[in-house]
C-alpha cells in the first residue's frame, strides 16, 4: 500500500490518488497544485484546460523569481505568472485518475473537492554537460511527487435558534471566578 503525508478526515467520502517522480519541474507543479487547491473537482478541470488554451493562468507566489509580469494575473491577487504546459498537463492526467477513483467509491462528482494537495521534491536526475577549459559540470533536472485527495462536501447545517453565549472578556472571567468578598 502507498503511503500518503496524511490521510482524509472522512475515508469513505474521500477519493485518492498520487503520482511519483513526475519528470516536470517540482516549482511549476508547486504552483499548479496551490491555484486548484479548495477548488472543487469540475472547476480545476476546467481551470486548468482554460490555463492550456492561454485563457487563464497560472499565479507565481511563491517560486517568482524572474517570472514576468501579467495583466491575467491580476484577478488572481497576484502579479506574475505563467502558463506552465508540462505541469499542467501531468495535474490534469492525475485529476483523471482521481475523477475514476471517485466514480469507482460511487461519491458524488459535482460535490466532490480538493481538500488537500501536496508535491515534494523527487530526487535529481543527474546528466552532465561539457564547459570550456575542458571542465565537467552537472546539468540537474529536478523532478517531483504529487498526491491528491478530494471529498465530497456534505450540505451544511443551519445554527439552532436558541439563545447566544454571552462573551465575556478575560478579565472580567477572572474577576467572576475570585471568591465573593475579597
Amino acid at each position: 500500500m502507498v503511503r500518503y503525508s496524511r490521510e482524509p478526515a472522512v475515508q469513505a467520502k474521500s477519493a485518492k490518488a498520487r503520482v511519483q517522480d513526475v519528470r516536470t519541474s517540482y516549482k511549476n507543479t508547486f504552483e499548479v497544485a496551490a491555484a486548484i487547491r479548495g477548488k472543487y473537482l469540475k472547476d480545476a478541470y476546467h481551470y486548468l484546460r482554460d490555463v492550456l488554451d492561454h485563457k487563464n493562468i497560472i499565479p507565481f507566489k511563491r517560486f517568482y523569481g524572474g517570472v514576468g509580469r501579467k495583466a491575467q494575473a491580476n484577478h488572481l491577487k497576484a502579479c506574475q505568472g505563467r502558463w506552465p504546459e508540462k505541469s499542467v498537463n501531468h495535474v490534469i492526467a492525475l485529476l483523471r485518475n482521481v475523477k475514476k477513483n471517485v466514480k469507482a467509491k460511487g461519491l458524488d462528482l459535482d460535490k466532490c473537492q480538493i481538500t488537500h494537495i501536496q508535491v515534494n521534491r523527487a530526487q535529481n536526475g543527474r546528466r552532465r554537460t561539457f564547459r570550456a577549459h575542458g571542465r565537467i559540470t552537472p546539468y540537474l533536472n529536478h523532478p517531483c511527487h504529487v498526491e491528491m485527495f478530494v471529498t465530497e462536501k456534505q450540505e451544511e447545517v443551519k445554527k439552532g435558534e436558541g439563545e447566544q453565549a454571552v462573551k465575556v472578556s478575560k478579565k472580567k472571567a477572572a474577576k467572576q471566578r475570585l471568591p465573593i468578598g475579597v
